[in-house]
């Protein structure tokens, strides 16, 4: 079982940038998949970004170009760098990881085991 902890949410001005950080303790999780989702009010969690076998990135069409997800090994720590910011992109934020899919990615919640607690990111108009 690994944990992890997000930081770096806040609220920020439309246009503005704001880095999410996703670290895991309890064990290495460089060879897990790593996911970030969103829920915002009233609305289901939603797939934002992914990272998996190494460095494979694929996003949800609704940040591409804005986002970018990477992986810093030796410090156990997974960025999400959101730049552009919009308001709709105001949503607490989630990381996941999962070992099992480290060789396929998943876009899909369910797929992910180890989850954390969440961090707000408030976009501003």
């Amino acid at each position: 079982q690994v944990q992890l902890v997000e930081s770096g949410g806040g609220l920020v001005q439309a246009g503005g940038s704001l880095r999410l950080s996703c670290t895991a303790s309890g064990r290495t999780f460089s060879r897990y998949c790593v996911g970030w989702f969103r829920q915002a009010p009233g609305k289901e969690r939603e797939f934002v970004a992914t990272i998996w076998s190494g460095s494979r990135t694929y996003y949800a069409d609704s940040v591409k170009g804005r986002f970018t997800i990477s992986r810093d090994v030796a410090k156990n720590t997974v960025y999400l760098q959101m730049n552009s910011l919009k308001p709709e992109d105001t949503a607490v934020y989630y990381c996941a990881a999962d070992p099992s899919i480290y060789y396929s990615g998943s876009v899909y919640p369910a797929e992910y085991e180890n989850w954390g607690q969440g961090t707000q990111v408030t976009v501003s108009s």
